[in-house]
């Protein structure tokens, strides 16, 4: 299950990854809210049950560092799950908001 499998949705000021591994299964998420030019919130992940364990939502956490990088983005993670991939992630501190 590779990054080219997550698609982004992105309006004027919401944006959503998602996923679906399985072409008939469930879809696995990761929104967030833009607060200006320059930050994004992510507020919500979710990963069904059918994929807990897989590693599934770090990916999604994962593209959505990646693509703040790419574009000069600071990241708050609202989330829990996103908080947590960032703490044990230190690599990432370059696009956390302080």
């Amino acid at each position: 299950m590779g990054e080219a499998n997550i698609t982004l949705d992105e309006g004027d000021t919401k944006g959503r990854y998602k996923v679906q591994p399985d072409q008939n299964g469930p879809v696995a998420e990761l929104t967030y809210s833009k607060a200006g030019e320059s930050l994004i919130i992510i507020d919500h992940t979710d990963v069904p049950d059918a994929y807990r364990g897989t590693g599934l939502g770090n990916k999604l956490v994962e593209r959505a560092v990646k693509d703040a990088r790419a574009s000069g983005k600071k990241i708050v993670p609202l989330c829990p799950f996103a908080a947590s991939q960032f703490r044990q992630n230190p690599d990432w501190a370059d696009v956390l908001n302080r």
